[in-house]
């Protein structure tokens, strides 16, 4: 199933209401319970040198493992994020950015996100822990 960027979403990673923001794109494979992007991120997204910027790095992956709260068909906002970047990625790479479940704690949901160069290693990985909220409680504040 593809998740494209809705319209009236103001989000700077996934919406389609930011004229500034990035429109990603993902996919959501229910065979792998993953959520997976693959993205060649230009050099407006670099932090210099041609590498891309650690922000970007960091909101690839929240934008990932926050989109796995689908599989508890749930909406839930980030309250921790932790990224360990393994290589720099240089800017205009192909790259693979997937997010998963693994694990739930009541409202508290553990998810774990990799980024991935096209040959398979590894270039940065993280972990978040995302708290279910209600939607309607929180819309607009």
């Amino acid at each position: 199933m593809r998740l494209e960027p809705k319209p009236d979403n103001p989000c700077f990673g996934c919406g389609g209401a930011n004229p500034r923001g990035m429109r990603l794109v993902f996919e959501r494979d229910d065979a792998r319970q993953r959520i997976v992007g693959r993205f060649r991120l230009g050099e407006e997204y670099q932090g210099g040198s041609g590498y891309l910027h650690g922000g970007i790095i960091a909101l690839l992956l929240d934008e990932a493992m926050g989109k796995a709260a689908r599989f508890h068909a749930e909406h839930a906002v980030t309250a921790e994020l932790r990224v360990e970047y393994k290589k720099p990625i240089p800017a205009n790479m192909e790259i693979v950015v997937e997010g998963f479940v693994t694990r739930r704690d009541g409202r508290q949901l553990y998810h774990e996100g990799e980024i991935r160069n096209e040959a398979g290693d590894l270039l940065a990985r993280g972990e978040g822990r995302f708290v279910i909220i209600d939607r309607t409680k929180y819309k607009g504040q």
